[in-house]
């Protein structure tokens, strides 16, 4: 028999979402227990359990005192980057929010980088009309801002705000349709807690370990979106994985790769290939600075002319490379693609300067569980925060840095829901066994979903890779890995349903055999009774 607590708002995870909300609802007299799948923070730690720690171009955001920019042209960016799926009315007041959620995260610790005057340095992305991506650390703001959350939290714990860490969520607690708390192991330890409270939010990250390679750490294993497949839950848009253009290439390797910021393209970095050519021309008015789908796509197609195994980021022009972009230099050694004090293609004499070897790979769920303005879902007392939320923000094709944006500003709006919610009665409930789930070999699930759920998709390996997941057999969940592999397996089967229901190729969704792009983009959502994952209605 495991532990009991009770608590006002239960947050699962403890990235830049989940750690803003657990802070604001905090400070507003709640009492807040954060399950944080990862270990205790410790800023010098090797490998870090959040995306945020990893997001290095920046924060988009509207200032105010900006004559170049305005809340009307960001939101006119988010748009166009999000091929037709994007929320108009959703999107607005996520822009509008922003620069109070910056000026709080700074209260709170965070450091951007500045200029002589004092005024933050701004950089350019892909998609973005201006320079309008504030950074920390060159190209470590999540970094920044993972640590000045992380150093918040643990000087605000105490009776109100509680941290466990290693706690790894095994289901939402449900009291006829109401969700009423989570229950939880901590790391392999048999035995199950629970934490009751009138609000939970889902504020688990991504997905991007449902494919072999990724820019995300190895905890993003699609949790949330199966623990709120599990609580009957809608979800909507899965099918739009974007793949980042720049991932580091290494012949071989699998897991976490090295992010080569957008933010270098920015700064002057050319997209070639081999023979020192465009990758981008003649693709998009913006170049390689275009929306990340188009990038990736031209990537891919120089690589399918030239039978390359990679194309290249020149950055002969981008002035003063290691001190703008030490994470990233950082990364390209640790694989051994540098020498003699340059960053080079590959090491030894005679390999060639000023280029890194780069490849698309998967970086962001653009879709996830649907959610109100306010951050609630289709299970009252269900929110959800940051990457694991369909919010209309992202649509078909996420804007470049308006991730830690919606995660901080989302952070603030599920705090003050949670604030509203404080006091409805909760109803104990039996805390449910594990018991088996069904759990596809992860190397399969990935090797699978790499070859024909990635940038290009077809019916017959969509309905390929269908069968497999809906054969997938059942095992005991015992350990951390057993019930990752369970939620990759589940949300693996609602992303390819999703994608087999989209008929037509928009942003990050691309059909060989539906190239063209309807009129009129619809979204769909999608729910889960327990063995079926099934599309509910036809628009959201």
């Amino acid at each position: 028999m495991g532990k009991r607590a009770d608590a006002d708002l239960v947050v699962i995870g403890a990235g830049i979402a989940g750690l803003t909300a657990a802070l604001s609802a905090a400070s507003a007299g709640l009492r807040v227990v954060v399950l944080n799948k990862g270990p205790h923070w410790k800023p010098d730690r090797h490998e870090q359990s959040t995306s945020t720690f990893y997001a290095q171009g920046g924060i988009a955001v509207v200032e105010p005192d900006n004559p170049e920019d305005s809340i009307d042209l960001h939101v006119s960016d988010t748009l166009a980057a999000g091929a037709g799926l994007t929320d108009a009315d959703a999107t607005r007041p996520i822009v509008a929010d922003a620069w109070p959620a910056i000026v709080e995260l700074v209260a709170r610790g965070a450091d951007f980088d500045r200029d002589a005057d004092g005024a933050f340095r701004r950089t350019r992305e892909g998609g973005h009309s201006v320079r309008r991506i504030i950074h920390a650390g060159g190209d470590a703001t999540g970094a920044q801002v993972q640590r000045a959350l992380g150093q918040a939290v643990s000087a605000a714990s105490n009776m109100a705000l509680t941290c466990i860490d290693d706690a790894v969520v095994t289901d939402l607690l449900l009291a006829d349709g109401t969700v009423v708390g989570a229950t939880y192991r901590v790391a392999d330890a048999p035995d199950v807690h629970a934490v009751y409270a009138p609000t939970v939010l889902l504020a688990t990250g991504g997905a991007g370990h449902l494919y072999a390679a990724t820019t995300n750490p190895a905890g993003a294993t699609a949790d949330g979106i199966a623990l709120a497949l599990r609580a009957g839950a809608l979800v909507a848009d899965l099918e739009f994985i974007q793949f980042h253009p720049t991932m580091l290439y290494v012949p071989g390797a699998r897991g976490r790769r090295t992010l080569i910021s957008e933010a270098v393209r920015g700064e002057g970095g050319r997209l070639v290939d081999a023979g020192g050519e465009s990758v981008t021309a003649g693709v998009h008015p913006m170049g390689d600075l275009a929306p990340r789908d188009v990038v990736s796509r031209a990537v891919e197609a120089s690589l399918d002319r030239s039978g390359d195994d990679c194309v290249f980021l020149d950055i002969s022009d981008v002035d003063d490379f290691e001190r703008r972009f030490p994470t990233v230099t950082a990364g390209i050694r640790a694989a051994g693609l540098a020498d003699d004090g340059d960053i080079r293609s590959a090491p030894g004499a005679g390999a060639v300067p000023q280029r890194i070897p780069v490849v698309p790979g998967a970086h962001y769920l653009c879709g996830g569980v649907v959610a109100t303005p306010s951050g609630q879902t289709s299970v009252p007392g269900l929110l959800v925060a940051g990457e694991v939320a369909r919010t209309g923000l992202h649509g078909a094709n996420r804007l470049a840095s308006n991730s830690l944006l919606e995660g901080l500003v989302m952070g603030r709006k599920a705090a003050a829901q949670a604030v509203r919610r404080r006091g409805m009665p909760v109803v104990e409930v039996a805390v449910p066994s594990v018991g088996q789930r069904a759990a596809l070999d992860r190397k399969s699930l990935q090797d699978l979903m790499s070859g024909s759920v990635a940038l290009r998709r077809c019916a017959d390996g969509l309905a390929e890779v269908a069968a497999v997941l809906d054969a997938a057999p059942r095992r005991a969940m015992g350990s951390v890995h057993d019930l990752e592999d369970a939620a990759l397996t589940l949300t693996a089967r609602a992303v390819v349903a999703a994608a087999l229901a989209r008929r037509e190729s928009r942003g990050c969704h691309s059909r060989t055999d539906y190239p063209d792009t309807d009129a009129t983009g619809v979204s769909r959502t999608f729910g889960y009774d327990g063995s079926v994952v099934a599309e509910a209605c036809a628009v959201v």
